[in-house]
């Protein structure tokens, strides 16, 4: 009696010998998953490869690059903090704030590029005290980027925790943090900020303490908003069914899934601190006399020179400020529009 045999079909789980499998034994040559002396190295650039791949395909970020406007504003935010990063580690602070008058750098001269000095002389021209404006404007830089984002980085920290707590606890808690953030967000943002450096006193970092105490109300608006929504879903009751603690539900499933509005409106905040920190300074509420900070520069620039011809005493200090303004408030528009359209009116 004979024993038939057979063929042998290339299943997809093939036996030990067997080269046509996807996921095959130990003398597998033909599948995807390679054995112990598999290439390191390979393995390594396939993962990075792979990396690029998503971000790629990334909605988000296909989205946000095809933003022209957004593009444009992410430029001016990267030279802007160029510019800051030089001006921080080249330039002396001292030399900058202390006054030249009497010495041989004539006062209130114009940019080189227009008056009798070489061409690249004093390219923003000088002050009321003989300093350099182009210095002093680019040190500007460095102070707006570093006090605004410790207005926003602090401020969004503070909203966030608060807006995800009345959330998600609700009742008593709830009501106790959104009537105190109604009550803020009842008064004009600026005007709330002068009462509060009225109270403590000028200076740059009293400012930023007052900015932070005005946008935390924002920030905790908008969390609580898109908390509430994540509150909804199911997977958050099967998390806690599951016995997770009330800090691993909101740091693992609740916070991740706010990031969005988060994002959006730090972006959009950071130029609003940095016009606010300008505007307390123009008003003698923030940075103080001799400082490099635009506000005061465009202050110093109206008394002493905009009513009797020396424009750029003002004007490029300003046209700094507005720049700056700009790139954050397009890149915002455009990260907003990029991750979800709906979002305009709950974050406006």
């Amino acid at each position: 009696m004979s024993t038939e045999t057979g063929p042998t079909e290339p299943g997809s789980a093939g036996g030990a010998n067997d080269t046509g499998g996807t996921a095959g034994g130990p003398n597998d040559t033909g599948g995807t998953a390679g054995g112990p002396n598999g290439d390191p190295a390979g393995s390594d650039t396939t993962t990075r490869r792979g990396r690029l791949d998503r971000l790629r395909a990334s909605p988000f970020l296909s989205e946000l690059l095809s933003n022209r406007l957004a593009l444009t504003g992410l430029g001016i935010i990267a030279g802007v903090l160029v510019l800051a990063v030089v001006a921080r580690f080249s330039l002396s602070y001292d030399a900058i704030t202390a006054s030249r008058l009497g010495g041989t750098i004539p006062d209130r001269a114009p940019p080189g590029w227009l008056g009798p000095a070489p061409v690249d002389q004093y390219l923003f021209g000088t002050d009321a005290s003989a300093r350099d404006i182009f210095k002093r404007s680019a040190y500007g830089a460095w102070l707006a980027v570093k006090f605004g984002t410790v207005a926003v980085g602090v401020s969004t920290a503070a909203g966030v925790t608060l807006g995800i707590v009345a959330a998600y606890y609700g009742d008593v808690a709830d009501n106790v943090v959104m009537r105190t953030m109604d009550v803020l967000l009842a008064f004009p943002s600026l005007l709330l900020a002068l009462a509060i450096v009225a109270i403590f006193g000028a200076g740059l970092w009293k400012a930023t303490i007052a900015l932070i105490m005005v946008y935390t109300p924002r920030f905790a608006r908008v969390v609580r908003g898109a908390a509430l929504k994540v509150l909804e879903d199911e997977y958050i009751e099967a998390t806690e069914a599951l016995g997770a603690s009330d800090p691993r539900v909101l740091a693992r499933h609740v916070f991740p899934n706010t990031l969005a509005p988060i994002t959006v409106q730090s972006t959009l905040n950071f130029g609003l601190a940095i016009i606010d920190l300008a505007a307390l300074s123009f008003l003698g509420f923030g940075a103080q006399a001799g400082a490099p900070s635009w506000g005061l520069m465009l202050s110093r620039g109206v008394e002493n020179g905009l009513l009797t011809g020396k424009w750029w005493m003002s004007f490029f200090p300003g046209l700094l400020l507005a720049l700056t303004v700009l790139g954050f408030n397009l890149l915002g528009d455009g990260m907003r529009d990029a991750l979800d359209p709906r979002m305009r009116d709950a974050i406006d």
